[in-house]
């Protein structure tokens, strides 16, 4: 006869012990790369003032994240401004509010299972994301920095990312960036006009190189005067 095996009081806080540590690491890994990475963007000016927002999923079921606070200086992050949440916003570690775009960030990780979400504030996003918004979205080909994005292998693949009208209502566009993303899957970024480039990838380090690709993409754009684009919107 089988006895279900069950573990003693001392195992199970000791399981108890393990996650936690684990969750704890985790969280502190992803503090110090985010720290790491405002400091880098705001040195680049793609952060400036209080502008962008970064996060990071700690946990998918249920979804918590690491994500900056509000208000925050991104060049002169202090660990504690970056806060711990669950899917309503809730916040378990930091200080200060979750960014104000944190439905975006929920939008983005649930429908491209990514792991980080990046937000920048460019001259470059700001300015392509009214140029290119009667087009509704910029086209971006030909240049061997798109071989830098995830999947991509010839510099003749066309990017396309849409271009949102920005809003208060953060909810409102947050569903219209799901309906973007669902409709253009094998975009790497989207824009919110007159505001700048959301990007995001598997892991930070992903979503970091994306960022510099894409920043790369269009400011080349924008110094080389280019004002058409580059090829078509590729769909599903």
């Amino acid at each position: 006869m089988s006895r279900t095996s069950r573990k003693s009081p001392r195992s199970r806080r000791a399981q108890r012990s393990y996650e936690s540590h684990a969750w704890n690491n985790g969280f502190a890994f992803a503090v110090s790369q985010l720290v790491e990475i405002g400091r880098e963007f705001y040195s680049r000016g793609w952060v400036l003032g209080t502008s962008g927002n970064f996060s990071a999923v700690l946990r998918r079921e249920p979804l918590w994240l690491a994500i900056t606070s509000t208000g925050s200086d991104k060049g002169h992050l202090l660990p504690q401004q970056i806060l711990e949440i669950d899917e309503t916003a809730g916040v378990f570690r930091g200080e200060g509010r979750p960014s104000a775009e944190t439905a975006l960030h929920f939008a983005v990780v649930r429908d491209k299972n990514a792991g980080a979400v990046l937000h920048t504030h460019s001259v470059w996003s700001t300015l392509l994301s009214e140029q290119r918004a009667s087009e509704g979205g910029l086209a971006i080909e030909g240049y061997e920095m798109l071989k830098g994005l995830e999947g991509i292998s010839s510099h003749e693949h066309c990017e396309w990312l849409p271009i949102l009208e920005n809003s208060q209502n953060i909810e409102e566009l947050a569903r219209e960036a799901s309906n973007a993303l669902q409709e253009n899957p094998k975009s790497h970024g989207f824009l919110l006009r007159g505001h700048g480039l959301y990007t995001w990838g598997a892991t930070i380090a992903d979503a970091k190189r994306h960022v510099e690709i894409l920043e790369f993409l269009m400011e080349t754009l924008v110094r080389g005067g280019s004002t058409t684009p580059a090829c078509q919107r590729i769909g599903p």
